[in-house]
């Protein structure tokens, strides 16, 4: 029988095949280091971008009617409900006829600013406040509206181990995966935030984040 991601781990012991059970995601120690480097690394990251930060405010007042920050509530550790932060990037009211719905490609409701925001991911940046507030971590598994949470635990098994961590600003599954878009796309992309759970670490996380600036740098944010 097949194995299913996210619930154990394989090793091998002189060529015997064995399975381990992961009673817990990470070590209490990993979690302290875990919690004490998204602290610091926000506080460093909040302190640069301030400047920046305050220009882009005024880009995004200036661009669009509306506000400044656009606020929305997400699904993070143990089912916890939280309001996330960011920079708004569509047209104010964006969902009011729709519904629920996630952004696609060239979508019509993105502004002009949130278009170069978005391929920087500049848009993410005051979610560091969350961070700061313990909500998230810098790194983990993207949280989502509570709306397409219900429908992705009916969708796949294993959903809710997401919900065991705190949901992160960049993850293994957004340097991995492609951008939200159908309910299929983020079941794939879930076995990717399985893939993380199980090997979580200081180092992992470091070298998501290094791979996550790559992406800022390279403009291939969507």
């Amino acid at each position: 029988r097949s194995v299913m991601v996210g619930q154990v781990r394989t090793n091998q012991i002189y060529g015997f095949p064995l399975i381990e059970i992961l009673p817990q995601l990470i070590t209490p120690t990993g979690l302290i280091m875990k919690r004490t480097g998204d602290i610091v690394f926000s506080l460093v990251l909040l302190t640069c971008f301030l400047p920046f930060g305050i220009l882009l405010a005024a880009a995004v007042k200036m661009n669009s009617r509306g506000p400044i920050f656009y606020m929305q509530e997400r699904v993070g550790k143990n089912g916890k409900t939280f309001r996330i932060i960011k920079f708004r990037s569509m047209v104010q009211d964006a969902e009011v006829k729709t519904g629920p719905v996630w952004a696609a490609d060239n979508d019509p409701r993105v502004t002009a600013i949130g278009k170069w925001m978005r391929k920087l991911r500049l848009d993410e940046v005051p979610q560091l406040f969350n961070v700061l507030c313990g909500d998230m971590s810098l790194v983990g598994p993207r949280p989502e509206r509570p709306f397409f949470v219900e429908k992705l635990k009916k969708a796949h098994p294993l959903y809710v181990r997401r919900l065991g961590v705190r949901p992160g600003i960049t993850g293994w599954a957004q340097i991995k995966g492609e951008y939200d878009q159908t309910i299929e796309g983020v079941k794939e992309k879930i076995e990717y935030d399985l893939f993380y759970l199980e090997n979580m670490s200081p180092r992992m996380d470091m070298k998501i984040l290094l791979s996550t600036a790559y992406v800022v740098l390279k403009g291939k944010g969507k």
